[in-house]
């Protein structure tokens, strides 16, 4: 390799006079040499710090951004050279430049806090419009740092304080605590409850995200409460799909089985809801979200990249009978409690002839909202795994872990 390395205190960090490493693996059929690892580290390198965690073979690697709230910017299976699963956008990180309402850099797993909308929103202000021209993401989810608290080779801890108010102008004095670690081979086949498969490259990671009421008021229901939002942006394929597990039951019991009403009707083309999953296109043509309910959700969802022959894996922390999750819809809500559990979304144009912010969707989890009295937490993990493989051995995995097989995916890319 030519590329200049520092080991500093237990953790790599690339320098940003890096050059591109040489090629040390096969990279998915798409990938360019825009879509590398080192690629997405020397850009942001030439304007900030990444702390680089990687696998003693060298193959796993995560970037992990401190300045940008200690948010995976990418990770690779295949080397510091390998392909980066990550959506980043690149234009705006060379720019240097800072956004009005959302500094969208990018990132496998980005640290937010909820409620986005209703009369608890963080992100309008009291007496607004909920609308997009009064939508700002708070400073401290979007261009503050975290402090990072330490690291080891594998794993980083970060912390931040502060203070929000919320759109009914109520105050939360807080604190964010933040580990993200590098999973070992064996420790992801065991979160997958199988044995190793031959021929597959991994990466996988796992945030552990604490919440901490650091007032001396109780958090209450009726002033609004606050929940952790962890938001991954993986990049599109032309044969991209969402696929999400779903509790079987019926809508009487259960309730309707995805909630895919939130920016209008998803044609019938790009959804396909079956008796327990639901598939979703994530080609990044169509703007669409769709979310699942306490009920619904069990607490794991994944992709299938069918071009490149990769299957990604997001599993969450969630509490059987919790029912309290944050209502994120733009608009005065009858019931702020009633909210989704885990999302989805595929970007694409908000209007005709507009541009769309990239080429990416997103797999996302929340925690619960919680009363807290002072001093008290709520903890929510949200691990990621990224496989490369075969056809043949993807397709024992997702029957495995998320009860689909990769036939019916491509039944619904077709």
């Amino acid at each position: 390799m030519t590329a200049l390395l520092e080991c500093l205190t237990g953790f790599v960090v690339i320098s940003l006079l890096a050059p591109l490493f040489a090629h040390g693996g096969t990279l998915p059929a798409q990938s360019a040499d825009s879509e590398r690892f080192s690629a997405a580290v020397n850009l942001v390198e030439k304007h900030s710090k990444l702390i680089v965690l990687q696998s003693p073979d060298g193959q796993a690697a995560i970037a992990v951004w401190p300045a940008m709230q200690g948010r995976v910017l990418t990770s690779t299976a295949e080397g510091l050279d390998g392909y980066g699963f990550g959506w980043i956008n690149k234009e705006l990180i060379a720019s240097g430049k800072v956004q009005l309402h959302i500094q969208a850099v990018g990132g496998e797993d980005r640290f937010w806090l909820g409620p986005e909308g209703g009369q608890f929103s963080l992100y309008f202000a009291k007496g607004v419009p909920f609308d997009l021209e009064h939508w700002y993401t708070p400073p401290l989810i979007d261009t503050e740092a975290f402090d990072v608290v330490s690291q080891t080779r594998t794993s980083v801890r970060l912390s931040r304080s502060s203070t929000l108010t919320n759109y009914s102008g109520t105050s939360f004095d807080l604190r964010i605590d933040r580990e993200v670690r590098l999973l070992s081979q064996a420790d992801v086949w065991k979160d997958l409850k199988l044995g190793q498969q031959p021929g597959v490259k991994v990466v996988g990671y796992e945030s552990e995200n604490t919440l901490t009421n650091t007032s001396s008021r109780r958090w209450k229901k009726s002033s609004g409460l606050l929940s952790i939002w962890i938001l991954g942006q993986f990049q599109s394929a032309p044969q991209s799909a969402i696929i999400l597990p779903i509790r079987k039951g019926n809508t009487s019991e259960l309730g309707i089985p995805v909630n895919a009403d939130y920016f209008g009707t998803v044609p019938p083309d790009r959804i396909r809801i079956g008796e327990d999953h639901v598939l979703f296109r994530a080609d990044a043509n169509y703007r669409s979200k769709l979310g699942l309910s306490p009920q619904r959700a069990l607490g794991v969802m994944g992709s299938y990249d069918a071009q490149n022959h990769v299957l990604t894996i997001v599993q969450y922390t969630i509490v059987p009978g919790e029912q309290d999750y944050v209502n994120s819809a733009w608009k005065m809500q009858e019931e702020p409690f009633r909210g989704d559990v885990a999302n989805c979304y595929n970007d694409g144009p908000p209007a005709p002839g507009k541009p769309q912010l990239g080429r990416f969707y997103e797999l996302e989890s929340s925690s619960p909202a919680r009363e807290l009295n002072p001093g008290e937490s709520v903890k929510h993990v949200h691990r990621t795994i990224h496989l490369v493989g075969s056809s043949e051995t993807l397709d024992r995995v997702a029957k495995s872990v998320l009860g689909v097989t990769l036939n019916d995916v491509n039944e619904l890319m077709k």
